[in-house]
């Protein structure tokens, strides 16, 4: 999943993509790298960010949609929001999966992930953008966020979304310090819940740069992403969210050859 984030400030992409023509040239450089899906963000929410109105996030993401809809109709595309309307006007637009970080909390963001036959990324947060890494605290990390899965896929379940449909996302950074960061990862395989997908994004994360030591390094590099959603993926997880797509697709084609005698190419 390739990440394409077309606000003007995004913790570390922030506006390379706010023009139309800007985003759907860069949308084709993570597809022609190997994203199998794009998705696309039209609010910040990394931790401090201001919310952003339902009608501005439109603005931002649905010609972007429309124009790469058109342009690659076999393309997957996400839609990175928390809002229903804007979910709703983007799957409309030509979105196949809604990415939503409150995890399905709204009742009319369930209502309208059951009218549209998408996908879901269900992902767990410790409080909202604006207060979730001020002192995130769990007893048992793993087993807590594995809960708000059951209760979260039960409830989409309740509401007409089948759990086919559904991604896990444990939230990496969202409520979220370094120790449960990587006791999350460690346990990824535990959250599995109606064997539904799970979804990694250690995309340029700031734990990376906290365990690095060199925060500047994290996120100028692929390095530490890459290292980590290896990790990840020995662990469990099924898709990677990144913005370095291409050096992340070639570091698992050569961990998948561990695996198999098929030729890399």
């Amino acid at each position: 999943m390739g990440i394409l984030n077309v606000t003007p400030d995004s913790f570390s992409d922030g506006g390379m993509h706010t023009g139309v023509e800007s985003a759907v040239a860069h949308a084709r450089k993570l597809v022609a790298a190997g994203a199998d899906i794009v998705d696309i963000g039209g609010e910040s929410t990394r931790p401090g960010a201001a919310e952003v109105d339902a009608a501005e996030e439109e603005r931002r993401v649905l010609p972007v949609i429309i124009a790469l809809r058109a342009e690659m109709p076999e393309l997957r595309i996400s839609i990175d929001t928390r809002h229903a309307a804007v979910a709703r006007a983007a799957l409309h637009a030509g979105a196949d999966v809604v990415n939503d970080i409150t995890g399905l909390a709204d009742p009319e963001m369930r209502a309208v992930c059951a009218e549209f036959p998408c996908g879901v990324v269900l992902m767990h947060m410790q409080g909202t953008p604006q207060t979730m890494q001020l002192s995130p605290h769990y007893d048992d990390v793993v087993a807590e966020v594995r809960s708000f899965f059951e209760a979260r896929v039960a409830q989409a379940q309740a509401a007409g979304i089948a759990p086919e449909r559904i991604c896990l996302d444990p939230g990496i950074g969202f409520g979220k310090n370094v120790e449960h960061n990587l006791a999350l990862i460690r346990g990824l395989e535990s959250l599995r819940v109606q064997d539904c997908p799970l979804l990694m994004a250690l995309s340029r994360k700031r734990f990376l740069g906290a365990l690095w030591g060199d925060a500047e390094f994290a996120r100028r590099s692929a390095l530490p992403t890459v290292v980590m959603s290896l990790q990840a993926a020995e662990c469990g997880a099924d898709i990677h969210r990144v913005h370095d797509v291409d050096e992340l697709r070639r570091a698992l084609l050569l961990r998948e050859s561990v695996y198999s005698s098929n030729n890399l190419n």
